[in-house]
Formats: structure tokens, sequence, C-alpha cells
């Protein structure tokens, strides 16, 4: 009779866990949705004319999960199957992510080129003509 009372305690903390892990899966569901949507706002109502400076510098943020993925790619010991793909999930978040830093400072550069004045050539002091 003892038995029952602990199987019954087993499945109260069971569906606790359950409930506890549910209630973060929304939060997250939660969070990444209004990401999406303040993301989408917020890019959408950025002027033309600046939506390059901030599309390559937000790249270049992307340097923070290129770090991540290395400390979590440095930091798995084991040999497991589930060790092996979390190896190969945080190599892959580095190489892109090192792609995506990589085009945003090629795209800044590219930006700021269009700035630059050019030398014109032909345009001196005694080209313009005396009246």
């Amino acid at each position: 009779m003892a038995l029952i009372p602990a199987i019954l305690l087993q499945a109260e903390s069971v569906e606790a866990t359950l409930s506890e892990n549910a209630t973060i899966i929304l939060l997250t569901i939660y969070v990444l949705l209004l990401a999406i949507f303040l993301g989408f706002e917020l890019i959408g109502r950025v002027p033309a004319t600046l939506h390059t400076p901030l599309m390559s510098g937000t790249n270049a943020i992307h340097g923070i999960v290129v770090l991540g993925a290395m400390i979590i790619l440095g930091s798995i010991s084991g040999s497991s199957f589930g060790d092996n793909i979390l190896k190969l999930l945080a190599f892959i978040a580095v190489v892109l992510g090192s792609a995506n830093v990589f085009g945003g400072f090629v795209v800044t550069d590219r930006m700021l080129e269009m700035f630059k004045r050019k030398p014109t050539a032909g345009k001196s002091a005694g080209a313009r003509g005396s009246r």
C-alpha cells in the first residue's frame, strides 16, 4: 500500500516538470514571435538611405553568434551521437556566422566607397577659360 502514494508523487512531479517545460517553450515562442514582429516593423520604417549601413552593422554584430558557437564548440568533450551533432551544428554556425560578418564588412566598405570623392581629369584652373 505504501507503493501507491510513491507512484502518485512521481506522477505529480512528472506533471509539474512537463508543465514547467511547456511554460518555458511557450515563453520562448512568444519572445521569438515578438522579436520577429518588432524587427519587421523597425526595418520596414528605416529609410532607404540608412538601410545599407544598418544591415551591415547588424551583420557585424553577428560576431557574437560566432563567439558563442566557438565557445560551445570548444566546450564539447564527449563523443556520443548527440555531442557529434552539437559539434556539427556549432561548426556550421561558426562558418556561416563568419561569412555573415565578412559580408557585413564588405558591404560597409562598398557603401563607404560611394561617398569618396573621385578625382576628375580635365578640371584644372586653366581649363575653365577666361572671359
